[in-house]
């Protein structure tokens, strides 16, 4: 890739989805603030940043959800923003917390749909009895 398309948004997001499948998350997280600073509108950089970040050596759950807690105000209408917040706050055991922001990814996103997608999702165990009777 010439230098001048090195920095180009579609270039990072090609750039973290090859660090993430590699499971290089150091990487992946430079990519993803790249891609944050490159094209703040584009809600995948901040989820990228948040996902590489629980992971990368610097990282985990609380500097993960910090990161992606402005993009939940940025982008009201992207589900999986508040849904990967849930996860982060059940890991936690902040579960009022998640249970809240299960509750917002339903109302963006459909309740059935994330429904569907909670009860497949480890992260979300703790909450899955009371997630399965909505």
């Amino acid at each position: 890739i010439s230098p001048p398309y090195q920095r180009h948004p579609d270039v990072l997001e090609m750039r973290w989805a090859l660090h993430a499948h590699a499971r290089q998350w150091d990487a992946a997280l430079d990519a993803a603030r790249e891609l944050v600073l490159a094209a703040p509108d584009r809600a995948s950089g901040w989820l990228h940043q948040a996902y590489a970040l629980r992971r990368a050596m610097e990282g985990g759950l609380a500097q993960a959800r910090e990161a992606l807690k402005p993009a939940a105000k940025r982008f009201p209408k992207e589900p999986v923003i508040p849904f990967n917040l849930a996860c982060y706050a059940c890991q936690m055991g902040q579960l009022d917390e998640a249970r809240g922001w299960v509750k917002r990814a339903m109302k963006v996103g459909g309740k059935e749909s994330i429904k569907l997608m909670a009860l497949a999702d480890e992260d979300l165990k703790p909450l899955w009895q009371e997630i399965a009777g909505i």
